[in-house]
C-alpha cells in the first residue's frame, strides 16, 4: 500500500510544483491576470500563491509535514474552485472547478491518512 500512496502524493504533487514554479518565473504576468480578475495585491497574491503551491507541492511529494500541507493545499484549491472557476457555461470552467474539488478530495484523504511510510514524516 505505501507505493500506492508514494504514487497518489506524486500524482497530487505533479500540478502544483509546476504551477508554482511557472507562477514564480513569471511574476508579471501572473499578477496581471490576477489584477484582470480583481484580485486585490496582485502582485503580493501571486507570490504568496506561487510559494504555497511550490512548497505546498514539494512537501506534498517527499512527504514532509504532509497533513498540514495537504490541508493547506485542500483548502486553496477550493476557494480557487470557487474564485477563478465560476463561469459554469463555459464547459472548461465547470470540468477545472469540478477537477479542483476531485484535487481536494485526494488532499483530504491524504491529510486524514498521512503520507504512508514512503515519506520524510514516516522516518521522523
Amino acid at each position: 500500500m505505501s507505493i500506492v500512496v508514494l504514487i497518489g502524493r506524486i500524482l497530487l504533487s505533479i500540478i502544483f510544483i509546476l504551477s508554482g514554479f511557472s507562477k514564480l518565473t513569471a511574476l508579471g504576468g501572473t499578477a496581471g491576470y490576477f489584477g484582470g480578475m480583481g484580485i486585490p495585491a496582485p502582485m503580493v497574491v501571486a507570490v504568496l500563491v506561487g510559494l504555497l503551491e511550490l512548497l505546498g507541492g514539494l512537501a506534498i511529494l517527499i512527504g514532509f509535514r504532509t497533513r498540514e500541507a495537504a490541508f493547506a493545499l485542500a483548502i486553496f484549491t477550493i476557494a480557487t474552485a470557487f474564485v477563478a472557476h465560476m463561469n459554469w457555461s463555459d464547459m472548461m470552467q465547470l470540468i477545472n472547478f469540478q477537477k479542483n474539488l476531485a484535487i481536494a478530495g485526494g488532499f483530504l484523504v491524504l491529510g486524514v491518512y498521512g503520507a504512508g511510510s514512503i515519506s520524510v514524516d514516516a522516518r521522523r
